[in-house]
């Protein structure tokens, strides 16, 4: 395997759904053998119980990246698995800390800055999934039958020369109550990081990688492993910023969908 080519202070990815068919384990893979990091955040979502439950699913490439990620750990990695909704499961685990791995409720992560970043999923900043569970399920049923006509779409635009494209993304950006809904969670997330007293804020649940700020308070969000295959990268000068890899060709460096961010600017 290559040496990595990118080293980092700090990753965040989340929402990966392993076990689901929508998960792009390969282009994972592929970004977790290009980065050597000191710490490795996993944020939510990585496994997907609610997949699993209703059909077992789960190839290869979801072991090979399953091996990655605590091959990271045994290397020298410091690895913070902070469980969401979909591996709720693992939050039974939380406070305990198996060599470099551990698994935290939530988490503050100090930059290079000393800025202080609370780091959770932020399911439970979700109205559906706190206060319809099987709204939640159902809407999580839908997500994948998209998904997967998503991925039908897109081999047929490959084969005429164009891009990706992503159904979901376009319908968050387009339909009002998406929006509406988008931007409850973000400011309900950093109301949360003002309350505890953090700097700022890094989740995931929502699939929509993004960074601003919302009353003072910096709002990360790392996106996901299924659609626009993103994560969220502190450098080693404490600059944030999302590396979007699904832009990436052959040796080519990542090309941030945000401007590098650092906190005290």
């Amino acid at each position: 395997m290559q040496a990595p080519i990118h080293p980092v202070r700090a990753v965040f990815i989340s929402d990966i759904h392993l076990g689901s068919r929508g998960c792009n384990a390969d282009a994972l893979l592929s970004f977790l053998r290009a980065v050597q990091t000191d710490t490795l955040y996993l944020v939510g979502d990585i496994v997907d119980i609610w997949s699993l439950r209703r059909g077992f699913y789960w190839p290869q490439s979801h072991n090979n990246v399953l091996r990655t990620l605590l091959g990271k750990a045994k290397h020298g990695t410091r690895v913070v698995y902070v469980p969401g909704n979909h591996d709720e499961d693992f939050r039974e685990f939380a406070g305990m800390q198996f060599g470099n791995l551990e698994i935290a409720q939530d988490c503050i992560h100090v930059t290079a800055g000393g800025e202080r970043l609370l780091v959770l999923h932020g399911d439970e900043f979700d109205s559906v999934v706190k206060c319809s569970p099987w709204l939640a399920a159902l809407g999580s049923r839908a997500y994948d039958f998209s998904i997967g006509m998503n991925r039908h779409f897109n081999r047929v635009r490959r084969a005429f020369g164009y891009d990706y494209w992503s159904l979901a993304n376009y319908l968050k950006h387009k339909v009002k109550n998406a929006v509406n809904y988008i931007s409850s969670f973000e400011q309900a997330v950093a109301r949360e990081a003002r309350r505890r007293g953090a700097d700022g804020v890094v989740c995931g649940h929502i699939h929509r990688a993004e960074i601003t700020r919302i009353d003072e308070v910096l709002y990360c969000n790392d996106g996901d492993w299924v659609e626009s295959c993103t994560a969220l990268v502190e450098d080693r000068n404490g600059r944030l910023s999302i590396w979007d890899w699904s832009r990436m060709q052959g040796g080519l460096a990542p090309v941030p969908v945000a401007d590098p961010v650092g906190l005290a600017a």
